[in-house]
Parts: structure tokens; C-alpha cells; sequence
């Protein structure tokens, strides 16, 4: 049975660092698509990054330059490494995994069909 597993959230300062991890198991990770999504109260769920099967990224133009997305294979583990943190950052943090259509938005939640239980951030002085 497929399951991703996410850890590494936490409560932060305002430009603190946090590494978020999402371990894999019941198939080969390097063989399907793989995302960050958050959710914060009151609003709709955010593709913050992703990185296909061939490794290739997209990152959100609200974490562009802070957030880094990247995978071990040999570990069938993905991470978020999310620097200078904002308070507007605070969310509950999903790993999602799937195969996204060519031509589709990777970022789209729509394109991923298992999902963990979140990881809670919070940013705040």
C-alpha cells in the first residue's frame, strides 16, 4: 500500500529555517511525481514545490528563493528545506504523490492521488 509520511514541522522565529521530510513507502519514489502542498485556516490548499520523476522542479513564486525542494531515491524520501521563513508561512504542510499529466500544472492538487497527514509550521516571534 503506498504511503508518504511527513515529519521536520515546528514552531519558528521570523527568518528561521525548518527541513520538512516526507518518507515514501509501498512503491518506488523515482518513478512518480511528488509535491509540497500547505493550508493554513481559511484558505485554499497551496502547491508550494515539486520534482518529477526525471528530478525537474517547480517552485511557487510566494517561496521562490527561500524554499528548495529535493529527493533521495536510495531513502525514497522527499524534502522541503524552507529558509527565511515569513509568519505568512504558518500552514499545515502535506507531501503529496502521483503521476501528473504532460502539460498539466505540477502544482495543481488535483494531479495527486495520495496524500499524508501533514506536518504543522508555524512562524511567529
Amino acid at each position: 500500500r503506498v504511503q508518504v509520511v511527513e515529519s521536520g514541522g515546528g514552531s519558528v522565529q521570523p527568518g528561521g529555517s525548518l527541513r520538512l521530510s516526507c518518507a515514501a513507502s509501498g512503491y518506488t519514489s523515482n518513478n512518480y511525481d511528488m509535491a509540497w502542498f500547505r493550508q493554513a485556516p481559511g484558505k485554499k490548499r497551496e502547491g508550494v514545490a515539486s520534482i518529477d520523476s526525471a528530478g525537474i522542479t517547480r517552485i511557487a513564486d510566494s517561496v521562490k528563493g527561500r524554499f528548495t525542494i529535493s529527493k533521495d531515491n536510495a531513502k525514497n524520501t522527499l524534502y522541503l528545506q524552507m529558509n527565511s521563513l515569513k509568519p505568512e508561512d504558518t500552514a499545515m504542510y502535506y507531501c503529496a504523490t502521483g503521476n501528473v499529466w504532460p502539460s498539466m500544472n505540477p502544482l495543481s492538487d488535483d494531479q495527486y492521488n495520495t496524500w499524508g497527514q501533514g506536518t504543522q509550521v508555524t512562524v511567529s516571534s
